[in-house]
């Protein structure tokens, strides 16, 4: 959960909103199959047989800036670099643009590559 002040009152913005925020821009990038469930989230998915856009993605920071952590399973033969960058930018904007707080570091972890 992130919180900072404004002229206004406290704005509080849940990890939640992160997650399904950067899910959907991160799902939308060619080349990327889905989200890597981590910890509990694994279990999760693997009862439910199913695929989440919000796991495997971490944020934290403050309300000046956010470091976000990506794993993801991408497509078997795609430029992992330029599908990287591609995701980094996405990312950054549509955090940036939704909630006016800098992004300063994506890091983006490529747990698997399949031929899905």
């Amino acid at each position: 959960m992130i919180q900072y002040e404004t002229y206004l009152g406290t704005v509080t913005i849940t990890s939640g909103y992160f997650a399904k925020l950067i899910g959907d821009a991160v799902s939308s990038c060619y080349g990327v199959l889905h989200m890597v469930p981590k910890g509990l989230q694994w279990w999760r998915a693997k009862l439910l047989r199913r695929q989440f856009n919000d796991t495997g993605i971490r944020v934290s920071g403050s309300g000046r800036s956010l470091r976000v952590d990506l794993h993801i399973r991408m497509m078997y033969g795609m430029n992992i670099n330029a599908i990287s960058r591609s995701i980094v930018n996405k990312v950054t904007y549509v955090v940036e643009e939704a909630t006016g707080i800098k992004v300063d570091r994506v890091s983006v972890h490529v747990d698997q590559i399949s031929e899905e």
